[in-house]
């Protein structure tokens, strides 16, 4: 791959371009999965090829092919530095390049079990058990389950030096119960929805889930379910737990600190941000409790790495300081715009074929103290919610509304009566706002978001957050019919 990556490079400067990168990247993908006693999908593919951007005359050129022969390199290369010059035609305003010094590197995910070379009986084995113990439970319809697995190999090069090698593994899984009576239809996961919790790890991530342990439980309460009143209408203090938690963090605080969508040059999926420039340091975001960082650095997360697609080093960046507005996700060519010196390391592309963007890494809710359980008993009246089920947010990433599979109604500490279809709304600032209390190290959890949306051509990239369940005082709460 290395060799790829210097005849990239060779082609890139026999055209005279002001600055190129080259990434050569493999990936190879599984999934497995399941429903009831059956296999509902069964897929193993390999990814190659290369990746080349130019700048030149102040406009960026890119351009990618699977061909990796000589011919094929030097063939994209020309493509890439054509599109630069046609671009920088029409360009209102040059790119400009943060400095970044060269680093020759490499980062490797830590594995003890490769779950790409776990074998597909075990893993079916594994699903089709938690199966059993689902459809076990009287009124249960239907059982799911999933395992996906990953790996990412891949070199960047640049023509300021730099060369980095990366092999990223990454792997996760999750099942589901739905139970069908009484006229309607509900669901209950583990450990989340949406195929279930991941990370940058080996085989030995999914063991730890014990999915076969929690399969009754959620057919259980996927019954209970149908009979539950539900939730009602009106203001409450309410409780997030941790996997609902970090999709609140992705779509309200994620995406709006995306800096290319600040400045109006990414408005796919979901349109801009809220966050207008002059908002950095002289905005309040959420309480004094509040404090988000995003952190390509901790272990296991699937937004950790060791550099970024343009060669920048991974790195920890204050977003929300003590419920203030303090920094965003940027890159190299976009944090000029807000007086940085040095990118944040967030530039990011979903494969060789696609130009990195501005990606979250693992955005995080720094921990506070307690328990969930803790949490609970300081509340007099209010609703828990847990596991996402929908989610709607405006094009600003202001307003928004999620639902979730199930929720307990909280009276006087005590969780009491299950409620069913429960929903909440808010605006961003003022929903983190009213951030009361956070849970401790002890509940903190690094969630996996393996599908996270952007770009045009659509890029689906991995994002991580880290967060314990946390208490938002007085929230608009109903319930869907």
């Amino acid at each position: 791959m290395e060799e790829l990556v210097q005849a990239g490079l060779n082609a890139v400067e026999s055209l005279g371009a002001d600055y190129g990168e080259v990434r050569v990247e493999h990936r190879t993908d599984e999934n497995v999965g399941i429903k009831n006693r059956e296999v509902d999908g069964l897929s193993r593919r390999e990814s190659r090829g290369i990746g080349i951007r130019v700048l030149h005359s102040g406009s960026w050129g890119f351009a990618a092919t699977a061909d990796t022969t000589r011919e094929g390199i030097a063939q994209a290369a020309r493509s890439a530095f054509a599109i630069a010059r046609a671009t920088a035609t029409v360009q209102r305003q040059r790119v400009e390049l943060a400095p970044e010094p060269a680093h020759h590197a490499t980062f490797v995910t830590p594995c003890k079990r490769d779950p790409l070379a776990v074998s597909l009986e075990e893993k079916l084995d594994l699903l089709f058990s938690c199966a059993e113990r689902i459809l076990a439970v009287p009124s249960v319809a239907m059982a799911k389950g999933a395992i996906a697995s990953w790996r990412v190999e891949k070199v960047l090069g640049n023509t300021t030096g730099s060369l980095v090698h990366q092999e990223l593994t990454s792997c996760g899984a999750g099942i589901e119960a739905y139970a069908a009576g009484a006229g309607e239809f509900q669901g209950r996961s583990y450990p989340c929805s949406f195929g279930g919790d991941y990370a940058s790890a080996g085989y030995e991530f999914i063991e730890g889930l014990n999915l076969l342990d929690h399969a009754t439980r959620i057919g259980e309460e996927a019954v209970s379910l149908l009979t539950a009143p539900i939730c009602p209408t009106g203001v409450f203090d309410i409780i997030l737990e941790g996997s609902q938690l970090a999709l609140q963090v992705h779509e309200s605080v994620g995406h709006p600190t995306e800096l290319d969508r600040v400045l109006g040059t990414e408005l796919s999926y979901a349109g801009g941000s809220f966050l207008a420039l002059d908002k950095k340091g002289a905005f309040r975001y959420g309480s004094d409790i509040v404090n988000l960082v995003a952190d390509a650095t901790v272990p296991g997360g699937l937004g950790t790495f060791g550099y970024d697609d343009e060669g920048v080093p991974a790195q920890r960046v204050d977003l929300v300081k003590n419920g203030m507005f303090v920094g965003y996700l940027s890159s190299r060519d976009t944090v000029h715009a807000v007086g940085g010196r040095r990118s944040g390391g967030a530039a990011r592309a979903s494969s060789w074929a696609r130009i990195p963007l501005v990606r979250m890494t693992n955005i995080n809710l720094l921990p506070r103290e307690g328990t969930l359980e803790d949490l609970v008993r300081d509340t007099k009246q209010g609703i828990l919610f847990e596991t996402n089920k929908s989610w709607s947010i405006d094009d600003r990433r202001v307003n928004f509304q999620f639902g979730t599979e199930i929720a307990w109604e909280i009276e006087n500490g005590r969780r009491t009566r299950v409620l069913k279809n429960p929903l909440y709304t808010g605006i961003t600032p003022q929903f983190w706002g009213s951030c009361a209390a956070i849970a401790g190290p002890g509940e903190w959890h690094m969630w996996g978001v393996p599908n996270c949306g952007k770009g045009e051509p659509s890029q689906t990239m991995q994002v991580g957050h880290g967060v314990a369940p946390a208490k938002f005082a007085q929230v608009q709460v109903r319930g869907a019919g």
